[in-house]
């Protein structure tokens, strides 16, 4: 049975979501503060989080940047509100979905599914290759672990998973869409910037030069690729 955690203020919302996902092959733990909530998530194993933006003690913008220091759990960040910033900086800081208030029941457990699907197939897929090194860069697949000059380098889950993806199939070039549908699970139309922002990250973190980049390489009028002239 997959286990969710729900930190959400309103109580209403608990209970109807209670309701649902525990009908179903879910169950539920849930928190009403940011900061109990953080605490849960960071003391159990969730297979999904399902975060609200507005919380007492804690925001959920705060809660998502604290849990993707140390986690990779899913999360999918429940918000009343519809502009776009909360939406792009929900992705940009490691959400991997959000759901605007209100919401369709039907809609979010196929959301969840969705989201959790996704995951166990990536987490397959780096399991069938253990490791990947190039020049010093070592990316550890199975830990999730990456070293530059055998120190490591922290990086958020989508940063790795760009990594990986680039890294596994050096030369090959990448839209923005493309890794928005791949990275992300489907096509945000309009949220490239959310993929310039986690590459430049990225970049900031494993190259030594950000202006003439060693690693990943942007395609002019196409996107980006990891060098493939880097020796094994």
């Amino acid at each position: 049975m997959k286990k969710i955690l729900v930190i959400e203020d309103d109580p209403e919302i608990i209970k109807l979501l209670e309701i649902h996902l525990t009908n179903t092959i879910y169950s539920t733990d849930s928190s009403m503060d940011g900061q109990a909530g953080l605490e849960l998530a960071l003391k159990n194993d969730y297979d999904l989080i399902l975060l609200d933006l507005t919380l007492p003690s804690l925001d959920g913008i705060e809660v998502c940047k604290k849990l993707r220091e140390t986690k990779n759990t899913p999360i999918i960040m429940l918000t009343a509100k519809s502009e776009e910033i909360d939406r792009v900086l929900g992705l940009e800081i490691g959400a991997d979905d959000y759901m605007t208030k209100p919401f369709s029941i039907r809609e979010l457990l196929a959301r969840i599914k969705a989201v959790i699907r996704r995951t166990s197939v990536t987490n397959h897929k780096e399991n069938t290759i253990s490791s990947l090194s190039y020049g010093s860069l070592f990316i550890d697949i199975l830990k999730r672990k990456v070293l530059l000059n055998e120190e490591k380098i922290e990086l958020s889950p989508k940063e790795f998973e760009l990594l990986v993806l680039m890294a596994s199939n050096p030369g090959r070039n990448y839209s923005r869409s493309e890794l928005l549908n791949i990275i992300w699970g489907y096509n945000f139309e309009g949220y490239e910037h959310t993929v310039n922002s986690h590459i430049n990250r990225l970049r900031a973190k494993i190259e030594s030069d950000m202006a003439h980049p060693n690693y990943i390489l942007t395609t002019w009028g196409v996107g980006y690729k990891f060098n493939e002239d880097i020796s094994l």
